[in-house]
Order: structure tokens, then C-alpha cells, then sequence
């Protein structure tokens, strides 16, 4: 093991090495890509080392273990074809392709500066997994060039905990793209405490990234889409409004089918999906007047969460029920099309 390295650094800044962003492609010389220095990154809260629930020197000598994982890593240029996403998928897709489109520009015309990271692959030899640098190995695959690539030695616990830093320092993951990556390490038998070390949240919030993800349906989520500016709220009331109307479900799906709403920036669905579970809760009984084409009043439909109920005019009741008991099914039918529950 490496000798403990003195000083007050956060756990954050002595995990340099795992914090380059994306973007940042002119402050590293050719000769430094196999380990680019950095800035050292801003002071994080007490919360860190509590949510770890590990002592300081714990958590050092893990750094100083990864860190020399690192210092031994091996610069290379890989063929992209050869790499795989991380087994973690921490992102959704961006509403739109600009800044990746910018960032290839910029790969083609001044070749990539900065190494992505990755490990080889457990399962596949000859293969590796993204630790990080998605974007950068996307483009290298889009323009058929090799990729300048630093390989470790990581293994499952290790390449999450890195990829949470490297996203913690750049802060652009957001809130439910966070729940997303919590979900998918518990679905792979990682422990709490190194889920919030990747994190760099408490137990209180991890279990409300938890509870979020649980409560939406994986697909409904990725429906809606990364919405950067809907925080931890709105996405608690969604999730809690489904989980406690069983309809709620069928609403939030039909509100968030349709080409026109898939055109929609992620936020604007994220609004549609809200105001889907909330129309039930405000206004909880309706009544619609039920008209001929002349305008006459000829009955009236009432909704409710219990039940809906038609009443029609004497003179209209028999016919009107010979052609509802005809067109039921056919309703019923375009209804459960529409992902309805009973």
C-alpha cells in the first residue's frame, strides 16, 4: 500500500485524478495523458466522510489504494470498437446533441487532449468498460478514430465510486439521473455505504433517491428524460402522487405518449407527467351535461375516483343503451391500448 500522504485535502480533491471534465480538452500537454494534472477541486461537506461511515484513515488508504491504481495505469490508444459503456449507466440523453455535436468538432479539429478512463472488460478479453469519458469515446467512434485511453485495474465498487467523484466534481448529473445511478448499484449488490460515497450523500437522501425510483417505473422515467431544472421535490410529489392512485400510473403514461410530446425539451414532459397524477386529486368529482347537436341537455356523465355514472333522458334511454352496450367493447379495448388499469 502507498504511503499516506500528508495534508487537508477533501476526499474529493485527492481523487483528482477522477475529475477531468469532459469539455476541458487544452490545459494537458500530450506528454501528461496517461495521468493529467488538475485544479484541486472545491472543499466538500462533513456529509461525505459521514455518509461513508468510515474513519479518516479508512478513507485515506482507500484513496491512496485507488490512487495507485491510477499511477499505474497505462496510457494507450484503443480502438473504440473495443470499449463498452460503463456497467453503471449514470446519464439519460440530452434533449439534444449540440454539445456533443460541438465536442466531436472539436476532437476532429484538434484531436482528443484529455484520456477517457477505462477498465478491462471482467467478463470479455480483449474488451473494456468506460469508467468515464462517455462522450469522448462516442465521438471517437463516430469519426472511426482511436481513442487516447488510461486503463485500471477497478473493480465494480471501485468504478462506481470513481464515476460518482468525476460527476460529483462536475456536477451536471441531475436529481433523477442521480436516483437512476443509486438504483441501478443496488441492482447490482453494491453496499449503501459505497453507493453514498459515490454519491456524496447521507442516508436520508439516499433514501429518497431510493424511494423515487422504486415508486417510477424505470421506462417512465426515461420517458420524461433528464429534466435539468426539476429538483428532488416536484420528483418526490410525482413519485408519491403514483404510488398512491393506482390510476395515477395509466395517466402518466398516456400523457407522455405522442410524437409531439417526445419533441418536447425534458422538462416540459416532466410538467405534462405532474399535471397528469394531479388533475384526479383537483378536481376529485365532475359532473359533464351530455348535449344533442341541437344543443339540447339530454343527460349528464359523473366522474369520480370510485366510479363514473351516465344518466340519460327517458326518451333517449333505450336507444342510447342498445348503442353503448355496442360500443363498450371497442371503447374498452382503445382504452387498455392506451396502458389503462383496472
Amino acid at each position: 500500500m502507498m504511503a499516506k500522504r500528508p495534508g487537508g485535502k477533501s476526499i474529493l480533491a485527492n481523487f483528482g485524478s477522477f475529475s477531468e471534465p469532459e469539455a476541458a480538452v487544452t490545459d494537458f500537454p500530450a506528454a501528461e495523458v496517461g495521468l493529467a494534472a488538475v485544479q484541486p477541486l472545491p472543499r466538500v461537506g462533513a456529509g461525505v466522510i459521514g455518509a461513508t461511515q468510515r474513519s479518516l484513515t479508512e478513507l485515506r488508504e482507500e484513496r491512496d489504494r485507488l490512487k495507485a491504481l491510477v499511477d499505474a495505469g497505462g496510457a494507450a490508444e484503443l480502438d473504440p470498437k473495443l470499449i463498452d459503456p460503463s456497467p453503471f449507466p449514470d446519464r439519460l440523453p440530452d434533449d439534444d446533441d449540440r454539445d456533443f455535436e460541438a465536442l466531436r468538432t472539436l476532437i476532429s479539429d484538434e484531436g482528443q487532449k484529455v484520456p477517457i478512463q477505462v477498465r478491462r472488460h471482467p467478463l470479455s478479453d480483449g474488451r473494456y468498460q468506460v469508467v468515464y469519458g462517455h462522450r469522448r469515446w462516442r465521438a471517437a467512434l463516430d469519426l472511426g478514430i482511436r481513442v487516447k485511453a488510461t486503463i485500471l485495474a477497478l473493480s465494480d465498487v471501485e468504478l462506481v465510486v470513481a464515476q460518482g467523484i468525476e460527476n460529483a466534481a462536475r456536477q451536471d448529473l441531475s436529481w433523477v439521473e442521480r436516483a437512476l445511478f443509486a438504483s441501478r448499484m443496488d441492482d447490482a449488490g453494491i453496499k449503501s455505504r459505497d453507493i453514498r460515497a459515490a454519491l456524496s450523500v447521507d442516508d436520508p437522501e439516499l433514501a429518497r433517491l431510493r424511494a423515487v425510483s422504486r415508486s417510477l417505473p424505470t421506462e417512465v422515467i426515461e420517458a420524461i428524460g433528464r429534466a435539468p431544472k426539476v429538483g428532488r421535490p416536484r420528483w418526490t410529489a410525482l413519485a408519491v402522487a403514483v404510488g398512491s392512485d393506482a390510476s395515477a400510473l395509466a395517466r402518466v403514461k398516456n400523457a407522455l405518449s405522442g410524437d409531439k410530446v417526445l419533441g418536447l425539451p425534458s422538462d416540459e414532459r416532466f410538467k405534462l407527467a405532474l399535471a397528469s397524477v394531479k388533475k384526479s386529486a383537483d378536481r376529485p368529482h365532475r359532473e359533464m351535461k351530455l348535449k344533442s347537436p341541437a344543443g339540447q341537455i339530454v343527460g349528464k356523465a359523473t366522474f369520480s375516483n370510485e366510479d363514473v355514472r351516465l344518466s340519460v333522458a327517458n326518451g333517449h334511454a333505450p336507444a342510447f343503451s342498445a348503442f353503448l352496450e355496442e360500443e363498450l367493447p371497442s371503447i374498452m379495448e382503445r382504452f387498455f391500448a392506451r396502458g389503462g388499469e383496472v
